[in-house]
């Protein structure tokens, strides 16, 4: 059967990408950031990780608000990178496992979630952007993706409880699935920021490392949250908050925090975090005594 294994919490700014192609990970207004990546990219190679489930949102580059749908998966063996005005970027295509895909798409929609399904999209920065810096990409990538984009940009927008049981319907598809698989799942966006309106640029470290606590000890209660909570505690755009607690959904109640990077250089509060399932490492703790005994 299929496991979930990790978790990973990630920013998803686009310029990250773009000083990522630009070859800046020496630079010293980018090094911080990027040196916060390393452990958890050598986690990922160290633990096999098969399959990414990556929780972001479309930014109007392959949904439009003429009908932006409140979830949706993408199904298919392959997904472009989009071209978001820069050019097309030097990655391959995301790979993708259709059997693994339909079967967490039929899943979720028999747990009663309405999932919208597409096919043959460009996938932007929302989960692009982070990509590279996770999983070796030459010659190609080592494993395979599943695209969930999660409406955080037009109102009425999934409440953050009802991000959280999509992930514990997902972590459900995904032990429900027969094949022996190492998944991980990432949620992405940024921490606090807010990039328009009088309030643009600002920023809240307090409330942000209160999240990351939270997220990891009490997750439960910013499922009661409101979206305008999140609002006003870490900006307009913080609310893609709720895809956080979509990932963390997907974890067993206990997790073990691995590793965190937390970067406030520019507007956005860029964070990466790594948690370890608490299933798997107590399995994992079990094994250990039994080989010592």
């Amino acid at each position: 059967m299929a496991k979930i294994i990790g978790c990973i919490g990630t920013s998803h700014v686009p310029t990250i990408g773009v000083a990522y192609d630009k070859g800046k990970q020496q630079d010293p207004a980018w090094k911080p950031l990027f040196d916060g990546y390393l452990p958890v990219a050598k986690w990922l190679e160290e633990q096999k990780a098969d399959v990414l489930v990556m929780f972001y949102n479309d930014h109007c580059t392959s949904l439009f608000f003429d009908l932006y749908p409140t979830f949706a998966i993408g199904v298919g063996k392959e997904f472009q990178v989009a071209d978001e005005g820069a050019g097309l970027r030097d990655l391959p295509t995301i790979k993708g496992n259709v059997d693994l895909q339909a079967h967490i798409a039929e899943s979720l929609v028999n747990d009663e979630f309405d999932m919208t399904i597409f096919q043959d999209k460009p996938i932007d920065h929302g989960c692009a952007s982070p990509l590279p810096l996770l999983w070796p990409h030459k010659p190609d990538w080592p494993g395979t993706v599943v695209p969930i984009a999660i409406n955080v940009l037009q109102f009425p927008l999934p409440t953050p409880r009802r991000c959280w049981r999509l992930g514990q319907a997902l972590r459900r598809a995904i032990e429900s699935y027969p094949q022996d698989l190492r998944v991980v799942v990432v949620g992405t966006g940024g921490l606090s920021h807010q990039v328009h309106g009088e309030r643009t640029g600002f920023n809240n470290e307090e409330w942000d490392m209160k999240f990351l606590d939270l997220l990891e000890h009490d997750p439960e209660q910013l499922t009661r949250m409101k979206h305008a909570d999140f609002v006003r505690l870490g900006g307009a755009e913080s609310v893609e908050q709720i895809m956080w607690l979509a990932m963390r959904g997907a974890m067993s109640p206990t997790v073990r925090k691995l590793h965190q990077n937390y970067y406030l250089a520019t507007t956005t509060a860029m964070t990466v975090v790594l948690f370890e399932d608490g299933a798997t490492a107590t399995t994992s703790s079990q094994k250990t005594d039994e080989v010592a005994a």
